[in-house]
């Protein structure tokens, strides 16, 4: 930001121009259908606490009051149902920016009022509103699961919930849960040695961008992996017992790149 951006700018002042306006949810649908995808993540909320659907608990700083004004969770959920695929939400449990995190933080984590007023409230309406068939967490960067009330969330989910019969979670509820809790484990392909297939459940997850997640307009052809190492890893996920998920970054103003197109159009996998 200090490099491209005039002094004094912000991070917030982002959102005014992740308009979003090209977004199509029926074409993204069909594009994960024809990749041969069995479900679908998307991102509800990432680090910096923007949230894509209007949470009454991020006020000002989601996609329906600012930006695009349009709830991109719900939208890419009926698209992708309509396509009989599943639907996942990721959800970062921790935020960059958020005052109340930083208090807890600054205590040791000691004190909860960014879970119980923030974290909390979230990731309940986003199991009563959207129904998800997979939740995809990320709280392992520094607290524990007890700062983050984890076990009493998943024993609602799985108990009360309305998805309680058929969601799957993944194991990322706390610093250490890493490959010992959750219904798969999300990083234990980096455990997988050849010859010896996981006895639990697992997820790779790989990018197209070898230098970033997110969407970069200054990415170079040369900085991305071609085809036949996408497909390498996919047939190592299958063959070990694993599932296999595939980053693509979407622009500001909602579309996928050609190229992520034909690597997913290039990726299938059916039957």
């Amino acid at each position: 930001m200090k490099k491209n951006y005039p002094p004094g700018f912000t991070y917030q002042q982002f959102a005014p121009d992740f308009r979003a306006q090209f977004f199509d949810p029926d074409q993204w649908a069909e594009l994960f259908e024809a990749s041969g995808a069995k479900y679908v993540v998307l991102t509800s909320k990432h680090y910096d606490g923007f949230t894509t659907w209007g949470s009454p608990h991020s006020w000002n700083w989601n996609s329906v009051d600012t930006g695009p004004h349009r709830d991109l969770v719900g939208d890419l959920g009926v698209a992708v149902r309509k396509r009989s695929l599943r639907y996942g939400i990721y959800n970062s449990l921790f935020e960059w920016f958020h005052p109340l995190y930083l208090s807890d933080k600054k205590s040791g984590f000691k004190t909860q009022e960014f879970v119980f007023s923030k974290v909390l409230p979230e990731l309940h309406e986003l199991v009563t509103r959207y129904k998800p068939d997979l939740i995809w967490t990320y709280g392992n960067a520094e607290a524990p699961d007890s700062y983050w009330n984890s076990r009493e969330f998943l024993a609602w989910l799985y108990n009360d919930s309305p998805v309680k019969d058929s969601v799957v979670t993944n194991d990322e509820w706390g610093a250490g849960c890493s490959g010992k809790h959750g219904g798969y484990y999300s990083y234990y392909h980096q455990r997988v040695s050849l010859g010896q297939p996981s006895k639990h459940k697992w997820e790779k997850q790989t990018l197209v961008d070898t230098l970033s997640w997110g969407y970069r307009r200054n990415m170079r052809l040369n900085e991305l992996r071609d085809l036949p190492s996408i497909i390498q890893d996919l047939v190592h996920a299958v063959a070990y017992g694993g599932n296999f998920l595939l980053n693509v970054a979407p622009t500001a103003e909602g579309t996928i790149p050609p190229v992520f197109e034909e690597r997913l159009r290039g990726v299938w996998a059916t039957g």
